[in-house]
């Protein structure tokens, strides 16, 4: 998939069946949060920016990495 240098929305990664399936896989609880409906218009970058305080960096370009060849 084409993450447009990590532009692409949350939106977009959501209605695209095997980047929602990458996501749901590697973090199940974010598919559940409730305010998934509201971070759909925020960018792939975006989220990364708020997700490396959470998440460890091997983690998170494991993921980039695997949505990249969705």
């Amino acid at each position: 998939m084409n993450l447009k240098n990590n532009r692409v929305t949350v939106g977009e990664l959501m209605d695209y069946a095997p980047a929602k399936a990458v996501i749901q896989k590697r973090f199940p609880m974010v598919m559940r949060h409730p305010m998934m409906g509201a971070a759909r218009t925020m960018t792939l970058e975006q989220i990364l920016a708020v997700a490396q305080a959470y998440v460890p960096q091997k983690k998170l370009e494991e993921t980039l990495s695997e949505l990249r060849k969705v």
